[in-house]
């Protein structure tokens, strides 16, 4: 299945992500990542709750030092990864030149003071798009029903 996913990372102090190219310098709070999987969502997800994984993302840089809380699952034929963070945008700020290489946007991570669940229930309702809450590799399944 393709589409996209948010990823809520918390972070308990402030740290510095180094990446093979780069250092981020993230303060302690909840963080909303935005990716896509146009080939395999789930197994895109599973990749991101694994601990056992070759470092290649600037993602997986980050879940090395935080804990992956949840992820939302959004399927989708098109890509809406760039919509997805422009409308996270507005609510989270700002991580400059985190991950988003191949898109517009200037980053696909934000953060947060307070756990942003409500602000990503309410984006993903407005779009009208279909979605599934998850919080583990192994309740990566099929996707029936909203949660």
């Amino acid at each position: 299945m393709k589409g996209s996913y948010f990823l809520v990372v918390r972070l308990k102090e402030d740290k510095v992500v180094r990446t093979k190219a780069r250092e981020f310098h993230l303060r302690g709070g909840y963080y909303v990542y935005v990716g896509s999987a146009m080939n395999s969502l789930e197994k895109r997800v599973k990749r991101h709750f694994s601990k056992e994984k070759r470092l290649h993302w600037h993602i997986d840089y980050l879940l090395k030092e935080a804990e992956l809380l949840r992820a939302y699952l959004i399927p989708s034929e098109g890509r809406l990864e760039e919509e997805l963070s422009r409308e996270v945008s507005r609510f989270g700020e700002q991580v400059e030149g985190f991950g988003a290489s191949d898109i517009k946007v200037s980053t696909n991570l934000y953060r947060f003071e307070k756990e942003p669940d409500g602000v990503l229930v309410e984006i993903l309702r407005r779009l009208g798009l279909k979605w599934k809450r998850v919080k583990s590799e192994e309740e990566i399944r099929g996707f029936g029903e909203r949660k």
